[in-house]
């Protein structure tokens, strides 16, 4: 069984939602799900199976980037059968109409990873979303009133760049919204091993601005994007 995982095999459901912060994991299965069980402590990186609705549903952290997050997918989807999952995280904005707290369903990635690299080597890699899944996302939040814009992200391998302001004029010349760091990745690995994915992000920094939600804010709250994600899965 996993290294990464301490679960015993059933102990995980199917649909999953992976936040990075393991602390928002946590604050999912105890505020949103039912009878949850915590199946995972291990470096920290909790993760929850429970009920949504009567539904069987996980939750569990990744970390954060793209080699933490591809760990945990692997073998989530690998050891423990999991067919569904909805990254549910924060972003940057770079789009001058986005602003902290907006939610973004990405249909599509790109990134600068040199994962990619290494993967694919001179191959350009379209990294897209399940279309079901993506739809029925776009679809609920019609239901539930939640505003949702659907586009192209960029997922980076740095967090501190010191070509940040000269990459985000560049990628929001072709459109792309917001910067995250694993949504690609997420995307190549369920694409790889023939599952569901999806991305469902809240903007926690408007690059452009500077304008920034706090950490226990990004913790804690950004209740749209949970239910949406839930109410899709």
């Amino acid at each position: 069984m996993s290294i990464h995982i301490e679960a015993n095999p059933g102990d995980i459901a199917e649909s999953i939602l992976l936040p990075g912060d393991p602390l928002r994991a946590q604050y999912i299965a105890e505020n949103f799900l039912t009878d949850a069980v915590c199946y995972n402590k291990v470096r920290g990186m909790y993760g929850y199976t429970g009920l949504y609705k009567g539904k069987r549903v996980s939750v569990q952290g990744t970390g954060m980037g793209m080699p933490s997050a591809s760990i945990y997918i692997h073998e989530l989807i690998n050891e423990y059968h999991v067919k569904r999952l909805i990254r549910v995280g924060t972003c940057g904005s770079i789009s001058p109409s986005l602003h902290n707290r907006d939610t973004i369903l990405a249909m599509g990635s790109s990134t600068n990873s040199g994962m990619s690299a290494l993967r694919f080597g001179p191959i350009t890699y379209s990294a897209t979303a399940d279309f079901e899944l993506l739809h029925k996302a776009y679809t609920q939040a019609a239901e539930l009133g939640i505003n949702v814009v659907v586009g192209n992200v960029f997922a980076d391998d740095l967090f501190y760049n010191d070509r940040l302001m000269e990459q985000v004029k560049l990628l929001s010349g072709y459109g792309v919204l917001a910067i995250d760091m694993e949504s690609y990745e997420l995307f190549v690995v369920a694409a790889k091993l023939g599952v569901k994915a999806l991305t469902i992000l809240t903007v926690s920094d408007e690059i452009l601005t500077g304008a920034k939600t706090t950490a226990l804010e990004r913790q804690t709250s950004f209740q749209d994007m949970i239910r949406l994600a839930l109410e899709t899965i």
